[in-house]
């Protein structure tokens, strides 16, 4: 049997890497962890890394203007993250996240960076070879 070509080959390990990722997914563990959904652990991570307007914030993470207020409203009730005057738009908020929200966001952090047990169970040869690859597959073209 021949190999597929190179483009099936692309597809078949595209596949692999989404079903290893998919098959992973600790939404449940972290919005469990948080008290909090994912999507808005998801706001508390990216605010946790920086500070942003709420135009940034919506953009990062693909929303609505209008759905990014509702989300810092929340985490704002519950003294995750505190809304600031931008300093050179009067008619903008910058949103940082708070020290709790800051703690949460490690915590989500922790649970997922935590590898699932057959990538680590890998030889440490083989591991340096797929982060060398994905490396390359993350590069511009």
């Amino acid at each position: 049997m021949s190999a597929p070509p190179r483009s099936g080959a692309a597809r078949e390990v595209w596949l692999a890497m989404s079903d290893l990722v998919l098959d992973n997914q600790r939404r449940r563990e972290v919005a469990d962890a948080l008290g909090i959904s994912f999507g808005r652990g998801r706001a508390l991570r990216r605010l946790a890394r920086h500070p942003m307007s709420m135009r940034e914030l919506a953009d990062a993470l693909g929303i609505d203007p209008p759905n990014a207020t509702v989300v810092v409203d929340d985490l704002e009730a519950q003294g995750l993250v505190r809304r600031s005057a931008h300093p050179t738009d009067r008619r903008a908020k910058v949103v940082e996240a708070t020290r709790k929200g800051k703690e949460l966001a490690r915590r989500a952090d922790a649970i997922l960076a935590a590898p699932p047990p057959a990538l680590g169970a890998l030889a440490a040869e083989d591991l340096e070879a797929l982060r060398r690859i994905l490396g390359r597959a993350r590069a511009p073209e």
